[in-house]
């Protein structure tokens, strides 16, 4: 580390940094649970130097975990032979990554004529996505479905396609030409389609920001026959999903989730690059990646070979390390261990289950006091998410290990005591006041 990036986390204490935070960053996010300083593994310490078990990952992208060696290693060694050049230009890392993309991208690869571009999160793929359906439905095919509680991010066309009002409506007019209709309900889409008016349907193999939301079996696939017979495009939002999140390369690839459907177009990041900002849009078959042409659509960042670097790194690492069976056993520890415990049953249970898929999962809890674990957790050192009132996210590093996975199992119990108690006590002087 460089004596200039020590220097800064070394120069205060917690309380120090978040009273600079205040003063130097935008609040588009309110204050940090904690200001970190570094991370090992399936581990970050704070400012303070208190360490915590990091079970969200930065919101599903650290697949890695933290300093990964190899990824790392890949980043610095590419950024000392070449940084960035521009899209004018072409690096083999990018070709490279992109090549891998097209084999995993569907089991056996993708159909001959797949593409790929290059972004720098998911919210840039998601609106390559909405100018995609655009184009290929023209003026004759202006409207684009998505689904109740959809996340797809939070720039003005992914807002467009995002569900919750509360993110939506104080920027007013957005484009237009979106209707949502109620995730899993395929009967829905096949009326919307029926107007001859589509030009794509996007759809979250599961809602990951709504809760860890799983669609009805069949779903996908009943999607799927219907836009192909309405000629409208079926793009699958796998941001969250993808990568490996769900203990398949992709989520639709769980026969389960996607029955065995090739979607027209698929969007990802997060995962993808390990913890470096890296997206992409990937395009299924000639007749899709052939509805951009030159001067379509750009990006000054996208396939940065430092990017595709990382890219590369987190699919060597997660194949050579076979991740993807340990996403799955992870998962299923952590779904066994917690839906085992007391609080998951009985009169007084505060668990009503566990859904996802893999590594992402949901806790469902018989109470609003998802926000209260959250803080609770944090205390007794463990990193959660409330993804709703009553559901707790769980989207830990693929090399967490057994040991860990049981360690918050076992803390569990005390955390929801603690959150129901903080509940109750804020309750009660929310009604004294």
């Amino acid at each position: 580390m460089s004596d200039l990036i020590a220097g800064t986390t070394q120069a205060a204490t917690a309380a120090q940094w978040q009273e600079r935070y205040a003063g130097a960053l935008m609040n588009t996010f309110g204050a940090p649970q904690r200001v970190l300083v570094r991370g090992e593994g399936a581990y970050v310490w704070d400012a303070d130097g208190r360490r915590y078990l990091d079970l969200l990952a930065g919101i599903a992208v650290n697949c890695l975990g933290h300093t990964h060696p190899t990824l790392t290693g890949a980043i610095a060694a590419q950024f000392n032979t070449l940084g960035h050049v521009s899209n004018f230009f072409a690096t083999p890392t990018q070709i490279a990554l992109a090549e891998r993309l097209l084999a995993l991208a569907e089991p056996g690869g993708a159909p001959a004529g797949s593409k790929v571009f290059f972004t720098n999160s998911g919210t840039e793929a998601i609106e390559a996505a909405f100018k995609l359906a655009r184009k290929h439905g023209g003026q004759r095919r202006p409207r684009v479905l998505a689904a109740e509680g959809a996340f797809h991010g939070r720039s003005m066309g992914a807002l467009a396609l995002t569900y919750k009002s509360a993110y939506k409506d104080p920027f007013g007019s957005l484009p237009g030409g979106v209707t949502h209709v109620p995730f899993g309900d395929a009967e829905a889409i096949g009326r919307e389609l029926a107007a001859g008016d589509v030009a794509a349907v996007v759809l979250e193999p599961i809602q990951g920001e709504a809760g860890v939301r799983l669609p009805p079996p069949g779903y996908l696939a009943q999607v799927r026959e219907l836009t192909r017979a309405a000629g409208a495009l079926l793009i699958l939002d796998e941001v969250q999903t993808g990568m490996g999140r769900c203990g398949a390369w992709m989520a639709h690839h769980l026969p389960e989730i996607g029955g065995g459907i090739v979607p027209d177009a698929i969007a990802l990041a997060k995962g993808l690059g390990g913890g470096f900002p890296v997206g992409a849009l990937v395009t299924l078959g000639a007749d899709v990646s052939g509805v951009f042409t030159p001067g379509n659509h750009g990006t000054t960042f996208g396939g940065n070979p430092m990017a595709a670097a990382a890219g590369l790194a987190t699919i060597h690492v997660i194949e050579r390390d076979d991740l993807l069976a340990a996403v799955r056993e992870r998962g299923e520890q952590l779904r066994a261990g917690i839906t085992a415990l007391p609080q998951a049953s009985g009169e007084h249970a505060l668990i009503r289950g566990v859904r996802g898929e893999g590594l992402l999962l949901g806790v469902e809890l018989t109470a609003p006091i998802g926000p209260a674990v959250v803080t609770a957790a944090l205390e007794a050192g463990f990193i959660v998410n409330a993804a709703a009132p009553t559901v707790v996210r769980l989207a830990p590093p693929f090399i967490l290990s057994a040991a860990q996975a049981q360690d918050f199992i076992d803390a569990l119990p005390a955390i929801l005591a603690a959150a129901e108690r903080a509940t109750g006590d804020a309750q009660s002087n929310g009604g004294a006041a």
